[in-house]
């Protein structure tokens, strides 16, 4: 009689648990809101990409894609920060009061006035002038043609010879050396006349000066 009423007990303790963990984890899940939206541009209604969706006072937040598209996740009563460069910001508080967890938004930023520095444009005295500077122009390398240089076959064969493997390349090479030594434990290992990582470690060794001879 003491057992059952022992476990009985124990039945109504672990319902108990079960249920108040289920309300929490319900009252959770109803103050989540997920927000669909785009960030427009007020005049032209053109998508900003790259524009920064944060939750204030939160280290919550993500980018808008190239036509101005975001999703995040959040909770009812937060409030949403747009930021872009050269646009005023702007601020949404979600409502505490909307039905269900989905919620579709599109925010308007309109442009920031900023002003430059005066330049003084200065007609070349001759057209020889003017030749002249304009072949001997030395521009920046934008971001395309600096991808277009850095992809470029011969350049990338350079780069691999010059820099140094990183991590992951450094620990491949290890483990194939030391699986190719245990390959080999206790017998003459094959020469290795075509293998640039062997004429690699022999070009170091003699500039170590590893075969020198020694004094005695």
């Amino acid at each position: 009689m003491q057992n059952r009423f022992i476990k009985t007990i124990f039945a109504l303790v672990v319902l108990v648990c079960t249920c108040s963990t289920s309300l929490k984890a319900q009252v959770i899940f109803d103050k989540l809101v997920q927000i669909n939206g785009v960030v427009m541009t007020s005049d032209s209604l053109y998508g900003i990409p790259d524009a920064i969706v944060s939750v204030k006072n939160q280290s919550k937040g993500t980018y808008t894609s190239e036509q101005g598209v975001f999703a995040l996740v959040c909770f009812k009563g937060d409030t949403l920060q747009f930021r872009s460069l050269g646009f005023n910001s702007k601020e949404y508080i979600v409502p505490q009061d909307i039905k269900g967890n989905t919620i579709s938004l599109v925010q308007l930023l309109s442009q920031d006035t900023f002003f430059l520095n005066e330049t003084i444009i200065h007609a070349l005295p001759s057209k020889e002038n003017f030749n002249y500077a304009f072949q001997n122009l030395n521009l920046e390398d934008d971001r395309y043609e600096i991808a277009r240089k850095n992809s470029d076959l011969a350049m990338m064969r350079m780069m691999s010879m010059i820099l140094r493997p990183d991590g992951r390349a450094g620990q491949t090479f290890a483990q194939q050396d030391a699986a190719y030594r245990a390959a080999y434990a206790g017998q003459l290992q094959p020469m290795n006349i075509l293998s640039p990582i062997k004429w690699g470690q022999f070009i170091e060794a003699w500039k170590r000066g590893d075969f020198r001879k020694k004094k005695k």
